[in-house]
C-alpha cells in the first residue's frame, strides 16, 4: 500500500495496528466506520516539556473513504460524505453560539439546514500563531470560504508572516493545525484580517518569538486577538514567560489541551483558556445539547497562582489559576469541516481544543468590543459568570482524571463558564 495523504498514513498505520472503530458521540453509530486519529504532532514527549511545543488536534477519519469526504455547500445544503452524519459547519456553529439570528425553525442548528446564516462580524485583526510554512495556506482558505459562502480571502484581508523574515520548512500536522485555525476564525469574524505567523519551529523559543510578531501586527491593526493552538505540560519556570501575553490591546487565547490536566500556556492568567464541548445532535441532525468534550483539558494550575478575575470561584479553584475559562465545540466526532491540500489531500473532519481557541478568537473580535488586555477580557468574562443570556452553561458530562471533574451549574474544570451564547458575554 502507498499512502497518498497524510491523513492516508495515519488511518493505514491505525487500521493495521488494530485500532478500534469508533462512533458518532451522541450514540448514533457511523454506518461507515471510522478512527480518531491523533496526529504525530499532537503527541509529547516527555523529553519536550518545557521546550517544544504541540499541537492540539484530533481527525476523525472514515475508514476506507478518507479521500471522498466533501461537506454541505453555503450555510447548509445535502452532505456529500460517507455516511450520514452532521459535522459542523460556519453556519451551524453560529447558529449554536448564537452568532447569528435564529428562527424557531432554526433552533436544531442542523448542519444541513440551508437557510441558516454564516456569522457575518469582524474588525481589525486576529494573528494565529502557528509552526513551520503552510505553502498553500491562501488557496485553501479560498476554498474552505467558496464552499460555505463566506467573504473570499484576499491580500488585503489575509497574510502570511513569516515570524523571521524568511519561509520555514514545511510540516505535515502543523499545516493542518493551521488550516484550522485560520478558517475557523475567519468562519467566526470573516470581515476580521487574518495572519498567520509562521514560527520557525515548535520550540518554545521559536513560537514566543511568534507571538511578539503576532502581537505587533494586531496591535498595529488598532487591536484584536492572538490565537494559540498549541501548548504543552506545565513547567516550574512556565511564570517567566507569561510577560509575552501583556501586550496593549491584544486579547490572547490558547487551547487547554485535549487530555486530563492542565498544559501551559492555556494555564498563564495573561491568557483566555478554551476548553471542550461536545455537540450532541438526533438522528435527523438536531442539537439536543452541548455537553463537556470527556477528552478536554483543565484543572488547578500546577505553578499559576489564582489572578483576581477568579476570586468569585476560589472556592472551586482554590489558590491556583483554573482553567478553563471558556469552552467550544472540540470532539473529533462532532467535529468542524476544514480543507487542507497538504495533509488532508482535501477535507478533514477535525477535533480538539485546537478548533476551540481560533473559535473564540473569533467569537470575542466579533464582539466588536477590543479589550485592551487579556487581563480585561477575562474580568468580563468572569463579571458575566452564569447569565444565561451571555453564556450556555454546560451541566452534563466529566473530563480530567479518572473522569473526576464533573459539569454542573456555574464555572467548572471541563468547561469554564461554558460556550458563547450571543456576544455580550465576552
Amino acid at each position: 500500500m502507498k499512502p497518498r495523504t497524510f491523513l492516508s498514513l495515519l488511518l493505514w498505520i491505525a487500521m493495521t495496528t488494530g485500532g478500534a472503530t469508533l462512533s458518532v458521540a451522541d450514540g448514533r453509530p457511523d454506518p461507515v466506520g471510522g478512527q480518531v486519529l491523533i496526529p504525530d504532532t499532537s503527541i509529547e514527549h516527555a523529553d519536550h516539556i518545557g521546550r517544544i511545543a504541540h499541537t492540539n488536534t484530533k481527525i476523525l477519519a472514515f475508514t476506507g473513504s478518507i479521500d471522498s469526504v466533501h461537506p454541505p455547500l453555503g450555510g447548509g445544503g445535502r452532505e456529500i460524505a460517507p455516511g450520514s452524519s452532521y459535522f459542523e459547519t460556519p453556519a451551524s456553529l453560529g447558529c449554536v453560539y448564537r452568532l447569528t439570528s435564529v428562527s424557531s425553525a432554526q433552533i436544531g442548528c442542523n448542519p444541513t439546514d440551508p437557510t441558516l446564516l454564516n456569522p457575518s462580524g469582524g474588525a481589525r485583526a486576529i494573528a494565529i500563531v502557528d509552526a513551520y510554512d503552510y505553502p498553500t495556506a491562501f488557496s485553501d482558505l479560498q476554498i474552505f470560504s467558496a464552499q460555505f459562502g463566506l467573504p473570499a480571502p484576499t491580500t488585503a484581508n489575509f497574510q502570511v508572516v513569516y515570524a523571521t523574515g524568511t519561509p520555514p520548512k514545511a510540516d505535515s500536522g502543523w499545516g493542518l493545525e493551521a488550516a484550522l485555525d485560520i478558517e475557523w476564525a475567519h468562519a467566526m469574524a470573516p470581515h476580521a484580517k487574518i495572519y498567520l505567523v509562521e514560527a520557525a519551529s515548535n520550540s518554545y523559543a521559536d513560537l514566543l518569538s511568534a507571538v511578539n510578531v503576532a502581537s505587533n501586527y494586531v496591535a498595529q491593526a488598532g487591536g484584536g486577538e492572538v490565537s494559540m493552538s498549541w501548548g504543552g505540560s506545565e513547567f516550574s519556570f512556565e511564570r517567566f514567560y507569561d510577560g509575552y501575553f501583556t501586550k496593549t490591546g491584544v486579547v490572547y487565547f490558547a487551547a487547554a489541551g485535549d487530555s486530563a490536566g492542565t498544559i501551559w500556556p492555556s494555564t498563564s492568567p495573561n491568557v483566555v483558556s478554551a476548553g471542550g464541548t461536545t455537540n450532541s445532535r438526533d438522528a435527523s441532525g438536531n442539537l439536543q445539547a452541548q455537553l463537556a468534550w470527556s477528552s478536554t483539558g483543565g484543572g488547578p494550575s500546577r505553578y499559576e497562582s489564582r489572578p483576581s478575575y477568579q476570586s468569585a470561584i476560589s472556592q472551586v479553584v482554590g489558590n491556583k489559576r483554573g482553567t478553563p475559562d471558556v469552552a467550544a465545540d472540540a470532539d473529533p466526532n462532532t467535529g468542524v469541516w476544514v480543507y487542507n491540500v497538504p495533509d488532508c489531500n482535501g477535507w478533514c473532519i477535525v477535533g480538539g481544543t485546537s478548533v476551540a481557541a481560533p473559535v473564540w478568537s473569533g467569537i470575542v473580535n466579533a464582539a466588536g468590543r477590543f479589550s485592551s488586555s487579556s487581563q480585561v477580557e477575562l474580568s468580563t468574562i468572569y463579571s458575566n459568570l452564569g447569565k444565561a443570556a451571555d453564556f450556555t452553561d454546560i451541566t452534563q458530562g466529566s473530563c480530567g482524571p479518572h473522569q473526576g471533574y464533573v459539569t454542573g451549574t456555574g464555572w467548572d474544570f471541563c468547561t469554564g463558564a461554558g460556550s458563547a451564547f450571543g456576544t455580550k458575554g465576552e
